[in-house]
């Protein structure tokens, strides 16, 4: 052990000696290069800049990855989905998606057009390899000049990446990845190649992607025909369609026509009298305000077919679909006019700017849309996206527990206070109703028994069934649950009513009722291929609850939602400081919710689900009712009441005040089978008929839309 020891200590000595020779000789080495003044802080300066702009280069580059495989499958050759709305009965409605047109070469687009184009969005466009440096930094300066931003730093050939291969969100990792698309596309294509793409690609507003579709909507004219201030109009909307549209705002077009005229002779690509006609006699576009499209509806379906056809077989190569949708144009109509007749006649007395209105019907198909005022101004959809708490309008999921759990709508519970903690929720009154019966608890929309409940049967068992019914949002396990303090959309509680109207069914929300390629084959089809209802509510319970939601219009704050002709169940909702209001309501034929309140959360003046959101349910709800087959709400048999006084309906201009009969759902699926099977027999008779033979004559019903199968009769409505 002394001699292991000795070796070990003589080891490490020589170790040490030797490591400071070699330390020595090394400095002796580098004193050689040193450095003193100016040279030193030169060289320390380039060594750092290397290091960092070799990390910089590594980071960049993991970012940029990502993006390069966006470019893979051929993406040139790529086409986009572009889809055809038809309403319920067939009738074409709008569309969506990109349908590509390359037809109209570059050399045939005016040139007034491509100056306007390089002039507003990129003026050293060929003369940059992608970014374009200078531009970049003279909008950086401009921006921080003016406080904002006044002018975009991308190039024709990002904005062509960004329109190719990413999305609009605004994040840094989404430039650096713009840029290197943007090399990759000048590395690839010709600048007039890029230009091209440009101009079919880009959106332009109202519905319209790339400048003939633009030209052809705004203007009515191919986009060899547009003038020079037509062209500037155009050019003008590159940056923001929704906010420069003619047909939205042609104030705001014009200017920003005039301000596309002086990017012009800015460039040196006109001289100011060359502009001067254009800058004297500007655009007219059609007139479109006429033009009832539903836009918050067919955003959505647009949606839906998108994820559709995800799921479709791999067999299905066609990106052009003909979408039979379950819109009700005239209840539509009805809707969009109801909430804008109320926020203009009692919106100032209560302080509030917007609402929303969804129309289902208890199979889940969506019959109407509204989310919100005006779908020019704001293309934000609060049916869908908005989350607001629901109030007092979420409690029939906590009384559905309840009654699952044991509970019946005599049972007797205790309207006392109550303090969890060191919350202590009270009534609306601010009173209490003692010992009373569930029933009578929700008509009076007691808060302190909907804790209670929550209480005793768990909060875990009320998100649970909301889920189940529809409710997509997560929901906080919290104290103030049942009162309606997490946030949904109106969307999903419409879903989630659905199921009291359905049997106490799952119901699958549906806008697409039909899909159809260019050919005519149905692709999708809802009673084929949605997921089967099961049951969530036993029967019993059902009965019980929509009983006691009928007795909450009928006799409680829901008074204001009751029909002449149906009965209604439902339950209004109001949150604390009356930042939303809500009723959501049901009959045997429609399920329906409408909410009110404003997008920057600000109080309202006292509204309550019981007033305005009630009325507004009544007046479309009175019209969707009118001419068709009235239907009993499941375990509501009770007598129809009269009311003191008949409901006032809704009128809207171009729309008799009584609706036309319509066709029942049974009516339309029969029709729909006959259709398939007048298809089907076409198809064999095709097949069955000599090539020589002459073509039997195709039928005249259906709708006009270039390569759409025929439909059945569109049946119009008044």
């Amino acid at each position: 052990m002394l001699d292991f020891d000795a070796l070990l200590d003589s080891g490490l000595f020589s170790l040490g000696a030797r490591t400071r020779r070699a330390v020595s000789a090394y400095a002796a080495f580098t004193e050689r290069f040193n450095l003193t003044g100016v040279s030193r802080f030169a060289a320390g300066m380039a060594s750092e800049g290397l290091t960092l702009s070799l990390a910089g280069a590594l980071v960049m580059l993991a970012l940029a990855i990502p993006a390069f495989r966006e470019t893979s499958d051929d993406w040139l050759k790529r086409t986009e989905l572009a889809v055809t709305f038809l309403d319920r009965y067939g009738n074409t409605i709008g569309e969506r998606g990109v349908k590509q047109n390359d037809t109209v070469p570059l050399e045939d687009i005016p040139d007034n057009l491509i100056k306007a184009t390089l002039a507003t969005e990129d003026r050293r466009f060929y003369e940059h390899w992608g970014i374009d440096v200078a531009g970049t930094f003279r909008a950086v300066v401009t921006n921080a000049r003016a406080g904002g931003v006044r002018q975009g730093g991308s190039s024709l050939s990002q904005q062509l990446a960004k329109n190719l291969f990413l999305s609009n969100e605004r994040t840094i990792e989404r430039k650096i990845k713009e840029a290197f698309l943007a090399i990759w596309l000048e590395a690839r294509l010709t600048k007039s190649q890029i230009l091209k793409l440009y101009l079919d690609r880009a959106y332009l507003g109202g519905g319209a992607y790339g400048v003939d579709a633009a030209a052809r909507y705004y203007f009515g004219k191919s986009v060899r025909e547009v003038n020079l201030a037509e062209a500037a109009m155009m050019a003008g909307l590159f940056k923001a369609p929704s906010k420069y549209a003619p047909h939205v705002n042609l104030p705001a077009a014009r200017a920003r026509a005039s301000t596309v005229l002086d990017n012009l002779v800015d460039a040196g690509f006109m001289t100011e009298g060359q502009v001067f006609g254009a800058r004297r006699n500007p655009a007219t576009p059609v007139d479109r305000r006429d033009d009832d499209v539903p836009d918050f509806y067919l955003d959505y379906a647009f949606g839906e077919v998108k994820k559709l056809v995800d799921q479709l077989p791999p067999s299905v190569v066609e990106r052009n679909f003909i979408v039979r949708t379950g819109l009700d144009p005239n209840i539509q109509k009805v809707a969009d006019a109801a909430l804008e007749t109320s926020l203009a006649e009692f919106g100032r007395d209560y302080k509030v700017k917007q609402g929303g209105i969804v129309v289902m019907e208890p199979n889940g198909t969506l019959r109407t849309m509204v989310g919100g005022r005006d779908y020019g101004e704001s293309q934000f959809n609060r049916a869908t996206d908005a989350l607001r708490q629901p109030g007092s309008s979420f409690k029939p999921f906590v009384y559905t527990v309840a009654l699952m759990n044991g509970f019946k709508p005599s049972t007797i519970v205790q309207d006392a206070p109550i303090c969890l903690g060191n919350w202590c929720p009270q009534n609306y009154g601010r009173s209490y109703m003692g010992s009373i019966t569930l029933k009578t608890a929700l008509q009076h929309s007691l808060n302190t028994v909907a804790v209670r409940l929550a209480e005793k049967f768990g909060r875990k068992k009320i998100v649970d069934l909301a889920h189940q019914m529809g409710i997509r949002t997560q929901l906080p396990i919290s104290a103030p649950l049942p009162l309606g303090a997490a946030e949904v959309t109106l969307f999903d509680m419409t879903t989630a009513y659905s199921v009291f109207a359905n049997g106490g069914k799952s119901v699958y929300p549906h806008a697409v009722v039909e899909m159809r390629v260019g050919n005519g084959e149905v692709v999708w089809r809802f009673d084929r291929d949605a997921p089967k209802s099961v049951q969530i509510i036993p029967t019993q319970q059902l009965y019980d609850i929509n009983d006691m939601l009928n007795n909450v219009v009928e006799n409680g704050t829901g008074r204001r939602a009751r029909l002449v002709n149906s009965k209604v169940a439902g339950k209004t909702g109001t949150t604390n400081a009356y930042r939303d209001a809500w009723f959501m309501g049901f009959t045997g034929n429609y399920v329906a919710g409408v909410w009110f309140g404003n997008d920057d959360y600000a109080v309202m003046n006292k509204m309550t689900g019981g007033t305005l959101p009630a009325m507004t349910w009544q007046k479309v709800m009175a019209y969707a009712h009118q001419g068709i087959e009235i239907k009993p709400i499941p375990g509501v048999t009770t007598p129809i009441p009269k009311l003191d006084e008949a409901p006032a309906t809704m009128t809207v201009p171009g729309l008799e005040t009584e609706r036309p009969i319509t066709l029942s759902p049974r009516a339309a699926e029969r029709l729909a089978a006959l259709e398939r099977m007048l298809k089907e027999a076409e198809v064999r008779l095709t097949d069955a008929t000599p090539a020589t033979a002459p073509q039997p004559a195709a039928r005249a019903a259906g709708p006009a839309v270039p390569g759409a199968a025929p439909m059945p009769a569109p049946v119009q409505r008044n």
